[in-house]
């Protein structure tokens, strides 16, 4: 099975500009192509994985890969699935989301060997460009007619369109004509709210080029979930790449809990697992679904592919132990990971139990909380205690920063020193 083949089976085709054209070209050579994202954060979320995992497929078939973050386009926003202007960002702030979104990038693809990937930043080429000459050589070639049958811009008619967000299509054309011109870049992929953008960039292409230069545009569907609530969302909100603000535990989690409906399509599109061994687990998914092997595969791999190893078996380390109560094994930094949005209490003095239960708003009362010890509902640390004298010592706190309190089954409480 061929590349094409491969993305086809996947799901991961949704647009092309000439399939036949693009089948016989990857047939006879190895090209460069690109995929982009503006830093619009400091940090990518999981909804812009698939294009640059794409983009790692053609890659392991021995084509080129160009990833590109626009420092120039980040500064002046895409209008695509915006019902509004967006708030523009100081330059300082778009290059440092640049280098972070880059730093996350890099870990992806193989930038060594003879179709090693390629940063490159569109500031290089597009910041120092003045007015007139943008006008000039760039602006000249594509007609305000063409830009406003863009579903893009004509969505933003009525609402209204700046003459900044209304010029970010020529910006982006500009792009894959710098990297046909200067890297031989034959294709850009994207997803599909990114078709009007990347097909603006033939356009220029065809006018800027010599006669005879060819270029190709592919997108892919963007990800949906079957019961039609948004892909990667949680109640804490988007899901990043970025482990300060999502967590490899939290990320692991996110992936596991994918629904049963899901999970094959997920594994398609955002994994490099086998034709064979995704057919596999969906058999488990059919026959065998309470031991959500699938969930635990997704999980595992896109773990370790963002995270790396060690992550990954920290939060499997972290997720075992808070299904078997065994939370004593857990390191501080675990915990952290683990319970970061557990209730928490900052302790100061109080170490005898029912004290502290009071005081950290696990039991409503004293007599609350001493009924709650001697019935077994509290544990500490993972083990249940039952003496109503019980005060907390040294070792009960983990690393000296952490208690974890359990009342019932489920109901956590972090306390901290």
């Amino acid at each position: 099975m061929d590349l094409l083949q491969d993305l086809a089976w996947r799901g991961i085709i949704y647009q092309q500009s000439d399939a036949e054209g693009l089948k016989e070209l990857l047939d006879t050579e190895k090209i460069s192509l690109y995929c982009g994202a503006d830093p619009t954060a400091d940090s990518l979320h999981i909804g812009h994985l698939v294009p640059f995992l794409t983009l790692r497929r053609f890659q392991q078939h021995g084509h080129r890969p160009i990833v590109l973050v626009g420092g120039a386009t980040g500064l002046i926003g895409d209008p695509s699935g915006k019902s509004e202007e967006r708030n523009l960002q100081t330059l300082e702030k778009v290059q440092e989301n640049v280098a972070g979104i880059q730093k996350q990038l890099a870990a992806i693809f193989e930038f060594e060997g003879e179709n090693g990937a390629t940063m490159v930043n569109n500031y290089d080429w597009a910041g120092s460009m003045d007015i007139v000459t943008f006008l000039r050589d760039i602006g000249k070639h594509i007609g305000v007619n063409y830009m406003l049958a863009k579903d893009t811009i004509a969505s933003r008619l009525e609402t209204g369109i700046s003459f900044t967000e209304f010029t970010y299509t020529i910006l982006q054309a500009m792009d894959f004509n710098h990297l046909y011109q200067h890297h031989n870049c034959k294709l850009q992929i994207g997803g599909s709210d990114q078709w009007g953008n990347i097909t603006s960039g033939l356009e220029l292409i065809r006018k800027m080029q010599p006669e005879g230069a060819k270029a190709y545009a592919l997108t892919i569907p963007l990800v949906t979930k079957a019961d039609g609530t948004k892909f990667g969302k949680t109640e804490g909100g988007a899901v990043w790449l970025d482990p300060e603000k999502t967590t490899p535990y939290e990320f692991y989690q996110f992936w596991i809990n994918t629904a049963d409906a899901d999970v094959i399509k997920y594994l398609k599109f955002f994994t490099f697992l086998s034709h064979e061994e995704i057919e596999k687990l969906e058999t488990a998914v059919a026959e065998e679904p309470h031991l959500r092997k699938a969930q635990k595969a997704l999980a595992e791999e896109m773990t370790r592919l963002i995270h790396g190893e060690d992550s990954l078996e920290q939060a499997i380390k972290i997720s075992q132990a808070l299904f078997s109560g065994n939370v004593k094994e857990l390191t501080a930094a675990e915990i952290e990971q683990g319970f970061k949005d557990v209730p928490a209490y900052e302790s100061a003095d109080e170490e005898n139990l029912v004290d502290l239960l009071v005081a950290a708003k696990i039991s409503p009362s004293k007599r609350q909380a001493r009924e709650d010890i001697t019935n077994g509902a509290v544990a500490v640390n993972g083990e249940k205690v039952t003496d109503t004298n019980y005060s907390l010592v040294e070792t009960d706190k983990i690393e000296g920063k952490f208690t974890i309190i359990r009342r019932g089954k489920k109901k956590y409480t972090l306390i901290k020193y």
